[in-house]
């Protein structure tokens, strides 16, 4: 596996920019896939031309190295630049000035081939727009046999829990809610002081320098949803996505995708993958978001198994003024607590249902894309006009992990009465992942205008109860299922990973 040196890549995207500035930059193409077998065939071919390259120019870590590994070798920290005839040791400067690598390795030709040469022999000599337009296969698909049994399946017979507080704090111990700080924290993330807010939230919000602007990034990913159903799990990845983003004040623009899947020879295995590629598809077009990159890794799977299919996404949003932003953590004692979007009985492949029941099935959470829309309209509103205090994408682990969270982020405790909610189960209400929600807080004299705010973009809204004291508690028609300290819940939520990974 390649290791990345973020202080090299810093200084090839400074020595980028300063040689595009000059103007002397023909084209310029990052060597990511295949590394110089992508990046030379892919500008040949996007110029209708060819080129010739010797790979004994190639500046390289070890010798001996064979023409191929070379040319598939994915290095990190490179780039391919085709600069003016003439103009080459103006543009060799810039790269040297920034203590990086830089040479010559071919030309550009005009007879449409990719020529490769070492130690003067041609190893390969390709036509470049075979190469960069191969054929495309139309494999064959087949709804897997497991399909319709998770689909049909009944989970209105599950057993509730007897204790609500065991199974919240099981949650917050569950890797996949748990905080992710022993990851993030071996990185550094305050490099060039541009971070706003950092890791940890629903989204990171960086300033651009010397500029009110900033942008916000995020990544997302459910193989559970996609294995039940990918073409649904593959919308509800990107809907979360964007909520994460609307929720620290920033309009959703654009996204890189790393696809996960099996051996797409199998058709079952192909059917998920065509049906996870149409749901991205469609939500993608629905929240206008433009897919500019990404990556696809096939065959990873077993003799027995394969994994879930699984879209990882990573989303950026726009901030027009980092300033207006807003954070998962509750702020004040006394600010109101409330709900955009609304809550069903939705426990299909949920964290609750595998990490307590020990089920993957059923049926995602379902999604109204034009609703899901509204809510986030209604929160990035309430941010922009500095009305929220807290935002919270409501997701993994439910209602009752996204008000901990913002406890915990927040040190402070929240008095919460679950709304009458005609007939849908304790447990669903606590710890279903309904998508479409977001939980606010703010002061009592902003809560009127957050009201109208939400009627405005067409968005549900329902106060759920007050910021304050130094504990969660969550009342319901039986009672008060979940009282936590917010100093025990965080410690279980921190301590989670960092006591996995010492087993």
């Amino acid at each position: 596996m390649q290791i990345g040196d973020p202080f090299t890549e810093k200084c090839l995207i400074e020595a980028c920019l300063e040689a595009l500035d000059t103007g002397a930059v023909v084209g310029l193409k990052d060597m990511g896939a295949a590394g110089i077998t992508c990046t030379t065939c892919e500008m040949s071919a996007a110029g209708d031309h060819g080129m010739d390259v010797d790979l004994q120019q190639v500046p390289r870590r070890e010798p001996g190295m064979e023409p191929w590994e070379m040319m598939m070798s994915e290095s990190q920290e490179r780039m391919l630049l085709v600069a003016e005839k003439g103009r080459e040791e103006e543009v060799l400067g810039i790269f040297r000035k920034w203590g990086l690598n830089a040479v010559v390795i071919g030309q550009v030709t005009g007879d449409g081939i990719l020529r490769v040469r070492d130690n003067g022999e041609v190893v390969a000599e390709v036509e470049a727009k075979a190469l960069a337009d191969p054929p495309v296969y139309d494999l064959p698909t087949e709804e897997p046999a497991y399909y319709r049994e998770v689909q049909s399946a009944e989970l209105s017979g599950l057993p509730l829990p007897d204790d609500m507080n065991a199974v919240l704090r099981d949650l917050l111990a569950s890797p996949n809610i748990a905080s992710g700080a022993w990851v993030y924290h071996q990185y550094d993330h305050m490099v060039q002081t541009n971070t706003v807010v950092a890791p940890g939230g629903d989204a990171a919000v960086l300033q651009l320098k010397g500029y009110r602007q900033g942008i916000a990034v995020t990544t997302d990913g459910n193989g559970r949803y996609c294995y039940l159903d990918p073409y649904l799990g593959a919308q509800l990845v990107v809907a979360e996505a964007a909520r994460n983003l609307v929720c620290v004040g920033a309009d959703p623009a654009g996204v890189t995708d790393c696809l996960n899947f099996g051996n797409p020879e199998k058709p079952d295995r192909f059917w998920q993958f065509k049906r996870c590629v149409e749901g991205l598809a469609d939500a993608c077009r629905e929240f206008g978001l433009p897919v500019v990159s990404g990556n696809v890794s096939f065959y990873n799977e077993t003799p027995n198994t394969a994994v879930y299919p699984t879209p990882v996404l990573g989303v950026i949003g726009v901030l027009d003024d980092v300033r207006r932003h807003c954070t998962v953590g509750f702020k004040r004692a006394g600010d109101v607590v409330l709900l955009l979007g609304e809550t069903h009985e939705d426990l299909g492949g949920t964290e609750y249902l595998k990490r307590i029941h020990g089920q993957v099935t059923g049926r995602p959470p379902r999604l109204d894309l034009d609703r899901e829309k509204k809510v986030q309209a209604a929160c990035l509103a309430a941010v922009r006009e500095g009305v929220a205090a807290s935002a919270h994408d409501c997701s993994d682990g439910g209602l009752a992990v996204a008000l901990a969270e913002s406890c915990i982020g927040g040190q402070v405790g929240a008095k919460i009465a679950l709304p009458k909610n005609g007939g849908v189960r304790l447990d669903a209400q606590l710890f279903g992942e309904s998508a479409s929600r977001i939980v606010i807080s703010a002061a009592p004299d902003d809560v009127e205008h957050i009201r109208e705010i939400a009627a405005s973009e067409g968005a549900p809204v329902q106060v759920l109860g007050e910021v304050g004291g130094d504990e969660l508690a969550i009342s319901a028609e039986e009672g008060t299922p979940v009282a936590l300290k917010v100093a025990d819940m965080e410690r279980i939520w921190r301590g989670a990973i960092p006591s996995l990974m010492q087993q």
